[in-house]
This record gives structure tokens, C-alpha cells and sequence, in this order.
């Protein structure tokens, strides 16, 4: 098919399934099978589904092993394990949908086999994949794993080697992984040939193409680009796909190469500089946002938009439209793509990192899932005292390098005059959600953990803010100008509450943040926290529509600066309306330095693309005139 394209294939096995040997737990596997003590069973890969029977079948009668397999519930991850069951004379029970993802089986069995309280063997293919095997627990399940083969390297290494050296050398355009174990072997034999610094720098510079979710997540793991991942994990839709869009990929991130290396840059020193901050005088760090984060005089008044780039952009409906919102996440060049559309198209005078507030939840151990129209859902909540225990501490941010490729890629990519600003929930909001389990309107859950259990409220807020110190910091040396901390749901606390449970832990943020970086702190629902957010310590507060911005001013004194404070629904109206709330704004200004324009939350859906982009232009034209 590759040369069918025009392609040159360079092809090379990457590796082999070996069976365990002596498989003591598989036989103990068939045994409880067949004793009663397995209720599901699933089976994720044809190989693995192969060699268990013919293990089994050494110890255990083959028959009575098929015929509980076939008496229990069975769940097969696609096509591949579906055929061998059927070869078996078996009929599962159900087929989990494309893409296949561990994902996948999770919502599958939500839909259609609650798990809660059953005990589950789990055919393991290669790697334990812990992700579901927590999220199967999460769910109150037992799960027994059955590991019966182990990934190797192909018998004969020579193809794969030339690859591997075709690749150090720069001599491969295009790179196509089909499953998540050719990734691990690639660099495995890499790392024994000693280049595997060189391989990591020739994907870089080429077009990476996975052919699904798995495959994806792995190379990201690993801290390698996807470029492009199919529409459909298929093999033709991979080659198709990449046919069509390899060549603008390719140029595009060349060009990008060339340029940093016209200034001096190269790929490793663009993944981790030397310094976070802005050179002194240079356009960047004299941009008018940064400026006024200082408090410095600005030719106009800068202007940014929470949820700049969003579901009110048609391009962003697109990408949506072939991407899960976690995919999208994942994607540090849609990522980059989507914000630098988003700043080009409206004008602003600052990007921020397209991502979302929660995925650092996961690398401490919450089972996290944005459902289809139900927005962020947590599987494994954190209800009572003793399940705070349960939350890791984030020791590096080092499994959430895709937002750092996103800062690195967005800052690559954007005019080298805008800052990029990164972000984090605040220690409250990422408690709340990961108590509740999602949306709340009572915090119900919250607020009893925090007024029943004082301790164990401050240990998961102290792990949250520490965990929220490294990942800002990393963002910083990612590429971040200033962040911005998101304490979307801490208006449902008053001042005294908030002042005990919530201001020493943003403090503790704020302090703990790079020194010279500014530090935004957004709250919404309550202006009578203003004061409090100012005594958090940081250098900028935004505030919603709910207080005038003069007012808020005073609340906070002259020392700070301020972001806001447009009501969204602004938006909605029509251009002379919100043209008189926009001149309102600024008149509380006064002209003061320091004042950053804004919404006073996100950009909704529903907003005309052309009424933001008038917005930023009414914001330049009536401050410069001031």
C-alpha cells in the first residue's frame, strides 16, 4: 500500500510473542474457572487467547476449560481474540467497539456488565496494562490477571536495526508504529546499539503516524511526537491518511527545526531551557501582558479570553469531531494547532496551553473519563478519610510530559512577541472533583470530608498542592511565561472557611512557583474572597462579573494587578452592547497599570467567533485612545 502511495517501504518485524513457560497461573486460572470461582472473563488479544488454551490444555482437560469459558460471561477486545473463539466453538458475550482501548472495555462494561462485586480474569497481552486493571477495581471488581506471553525481540534483528539507523541518520521520512510493544523494542535496541539519543532525535524531525489510541499513548510515554493517528486503527486508514497529510506534516515541522535552529536552538535545548524566563527587554518579556502583569505602563490595555480556543470555534468542532476530548489532550501538535488558530484569529495579546484542569488527577491514581455529552467523570472518587491514603503524591510531572510537549510545541509555534501562559486547577477545585466524582451543585461529599476530618482534609490538599507546584514549575521550564491557577468551584465556600481550609494551601502554591513568574489566581461565584485571593500571594487576580472591577481593585490594593471582568453572556448580545460594557470596564480601570482585560469565565459555546474577535478589537481601540 505504501508503494501503491508513491511511498518507499522499509519494512522490519519489531517483535515476537514467547510463550511463558511452566505457567503455573494460568493452570490455577482454569482451575477456579472451572470450579466456579471466575464470573467474567476477558480475553484482550487473538495471541494471548491461542496460547492460553494450549497451555492449559497440558493440565487441565480441554473440554471442561472451553466449557466454562463458554458457561461464564466473556468479553473480547475486538476482532482478533472474537476469531479464535469462535475457531473454539465460543460465542462471547461481548465484543468490545473500535478503537479497542482499554477505554473502551471500561465504558463497554458500564454499558452493558457492571462489574461491581464479581470476579474477573483478565488475559494480559505482553505488559500489564495497570489502567485497567484499576479501573476494573475502581469499579468493585477482584480481578485475576493471566500473563501467558512476554514481548521479544524478533529472532533476526537485521531489518529492525537498519531501521533503527536509518532513522539515527535522518534518512527515513515517515515512521509508522502499529502497536504500542514496536515502540519499547525500537528504543531497546536503540539504547543496546548506543544511539538511542539520536533515534529520539530522528522522530522528532519526521513524521510519527500510530495507529491508535494505545500505540499513541506509549510513544508519548516515551516522550515521542504524534503527528497523526488514523480516523480508524486500521491499517488502511494509517497508510491512506498518512499519504494525504505526511508531506504538510513534514514541512511544517521542518520548517519549524530550521527556524530554531537559525537562532541557535536545537531539539533538546528547546525541550528543556536553560532559563523559564523572558530575556530582559526583549519583545516577549515588553509584550503588553507581561507588562502589565508587572504593573508597568502599556500602550493599550492587553486582552486574553478563558476558553479562547473552544467549542464556539468551527475549527475546533472539527478536530473534535475525530478526537475524544483526553485524545485531543494528548496531542501536543492539536493542542499547538487549535490555541495558535485562536490567537491568529481574535487578535489577543496572550495564548494559554490548550488542556484541561484534571488529567493531573490521574498519575495520582484517579480513574478519570470524559464522557460523550456528560463532561469529566471520576470512577474511583475519594470519599471517605481512609481513601486520601490512596492518592500518590506527584513526584515529577514526568507522566504528564504531553502537556509539556503542548507548552513546548505552543511556544515553537506562536509569534515570538505573545506570551503563553500555563495552568493548573487549584488545590480546592481539584479536591472537589475528585471527591465528588465529577459536577456537583451541593459539594455535598466536599464539604463533609473537609468539616468531618480536618486532617485528612489538609493531607489530600497538601498532596494536591504539591502536586500542582511540580506541575507548574514544569510547565514554566516547558515554556510558560506566567500560569494561571483555576479555582472554578471555590465560590461555593465563605470567607471563614475559605481563610481555614483553602488559603494556606494556595499560599503554599504560590510560594513554591518559580520566582519571576507571574502568577494569576482565578476564582468565580463569591466576591467576597477577592481580599483572600490577594493575601494567596498572587501577582495578578481575576475576578468574574460579579463585582465591579473597581471595587475589587480596592479590595485587593494597588500592589496587584487585575484581570476581568466582561460577563460571557456579553458575548451573546450585540456589538454596540457589549462595546458600552467594555467601555465601563475600562473607565473602573481608570488607566491604571496593571489591568489585564478579560472575561469573567470562559468563552461559551454558543458565542459568535466574529463577537470575540470584535470584543478584542473595541478593548485596543478604546484603551489606546485613554
Amino acid at each position: 500500500m505504501i508503494a501503491k502511495f508513491g511511498g518507499v517501504p522499509f519494512v522490519s518485524p519489531s517483535m515476537r510473542e514467547v510463550s511463558v513457560d511452566h505457567n503455573r497461573a494460568a493452570i490455577d486460572f482454569a482451575n477456579r474457572l472451572i470450579t466456579g470461582g471466575i464470573d467474567v472473563v476477558i480475553f484482550l488479544t487473538g495471541v494471548g487467547t491461542r496460547i492460553l488454551v494450549q497451555q492449559v490444555e497440558r493440565h487441565v482437560d480441554r473440554e471442561r476449560f472451553l466449557a466454562a469459558v463458554s458457561d461464564v460471561k466473556s468479553v473480547v477486545r475486538g476482532p482478533k481474540p472474537l476469531a479464535v473463539l469462535k475457531e473454539l466453538g465460543i460465542t462471547p458475550t461481548i465484543v468490545v467497539p473500535e478503537p479497542n482501548t482499554w477505554r473502551d472495555v471500561l465504558a463497554t462494561l458500564d454499558e452493558r456488565l457492571p462489574v461491581a462485586n464479581l470476579v474477573v480474569g483478565l488475559q494480559e497481552y505482553g505488559v500489564t496494562n495497570r489502567s485497567l486493571v484499576a479501573g476494573l477495581e475502581a469499579r468493585g471488581a477482584t480481578v485475576e490477571t493471566v500473563h501467558v506471553y512476554d514481548w521479544a525481540l524478533p529472532e533476526d534483528c537485521g531489518p529492525l536495526e537498519q531501521n533503527i539507523r536509518r532513522i539515527a541518520a535522518g534518512e527515513i521520512d515517515v515512521a509508522m508504529f502499529t502497536s504500542a510493544n514496536q515502540v519499547l523494542n525500537l528504543l531497546k535496541l536503540a539504547d543496546e546499539l548506543g544511539i538511542v539519543d539520536e533515534v529520539r532525535a530522528g522522530l522528532r524531525n519526521i513524521v510519527v503516524a500510530s495507529i491508535g489510541p494505545t500505540t499513541s499513548e506509549m510513544l508519548r510515554n516515551e516522550e515521542l511526537p504524534v503527528d497523526l493517528e488514523p480516523s480508524h486503527p486500521k491499517m488502511g486508514h494509517l497508510v491512506t491518511e498518512a499519504a494525504a497529510r505526511a508531506q504538510s506534516l513534514l514541512t511544517r515541522k521542518r520548517s519549524i527545526s530550521k527556524q530554531l535552529g537559525n537562532c541557535g536552538i536545537g531539539t533538546r535545548e528547546l525541550r528543556m531551557p536553560n532559563s523559564p524566563l523572558p530575556t530582559p527587554h526583549s519583545p516577549l518579556a515588553d509584550s503588553p501582558f507581561l507588562k502589565a502583569c508587572r504593573r508597568e505602563p502599556t500602550p493599550y490595555t492587553p486582552v486574553w479570553l478563558m476558553r479562547q480556543a473552544g467549542r464556539y470555534m468551527p475549527e475546533y468542532r472539527r478536530i473534535r469531531a475525530e478526537h475524544s476530548f483526553l485524545d485531543l489532550c494528548r496531542n501536543p501538535q492539536l493542542c499547538s494547532e487549535i490555541m495558535c488558530v485562536a490567537v491568529e484569529r481574535l487578535g489577543v495579546d496572550a495564548a494559554i496551553v490548550f488542556s484541561d484542569l484534571l488529567p493531573i488527577l490521574e498519575p495520582m491514581g484517579m480513574d478519570l473519563e470524559f464522557a460523550q455529552g456528560e463532561g469529566p467523570h471520576i470512577h474511583n472518587p475519594v470519599r471517605e478519610s481512609a481513601d486520601v491514603d490512596r492518592v500518590a503524591e506527584l513526584e515529577s510531572a514526568d507522566a504528564l510530559h504531553f502537556v509539556m510537549e503542548a507548552v513546548r510545541q505552543t511556544r515553537a509555534d506562536l509569534p515570538g512577541h505573545i506570551p503563553l501562559i500555563g495552568f493548573a486547577g487549584a488545590p480546592f477545585t481539584l479536591a472537589s472533583y475528585a471527591i465528588e466524582g465529577g459536577a456537583s451543585r451541593d459539594f455535598l461529599h466536599t464539604k463533609t470530608l473537609m468539616f468531618r476530618d480536618r486532617a485528612a482534609w489538609d493531607a489530600l490538599m497538601g498532596r494536591l498542592a504539591r502536586a500542582v507546584i511540580v506541575y507548574l514549575n514544569a510547565q514554566i521550564a516547558a515554556g510558560a511565561q506566567a500560569v494561571q491557577l483555576f479555582d472554578s468551584w471555590v465560590g461555593t465556600l465563605g470567607p471563614d472557611d475559605y481563610r481555614t481550609y483553602v488559603l494556606p494551601h494556595v499560599q503554599k502554591v504560590i510560594a513554591g512557583i518559580t520566582p519571576g513568574v507571574p502568577v494569576i489566581s482565578f476564582a468565580t461565584g463569591n466576591p467576597q474572597l477577592v481580599p483572600l485571593l490577594a493575601e494567596g500571594g498572587a501577582s495578578v487576580i481575576s475576578v468574574d462579573w460579579r463585582v465591579r472591577l473597581d471595587e475589587a481593585w480596592q479590595m485587593i490594593g494597588d500592589e496587584r494587578a487585575i484581570q476581568g471582568n466582561l460577563d460571557p453572556m456579553t458575548l451573546l448580545a450585540d456589538t454596540a452592547e457589549f462595546r458600552r460594557r467594555a467601555t465601563d470596564i475600562l473607565q473602573q480601570a481608570a488607566g491604571r497599570p496593571g489591568h489585564i482585560f478579560n472575561l469573567g469565565h470562559g468563552v461559551l459555546p454558543q458565542t459568535p467567533p466574529d463577537n470575540a474577535r470584535a470584543l478584542v478589537d473595541i478593548v485596543h481601540e478604546l484603551s489606546s485612545q485613554c
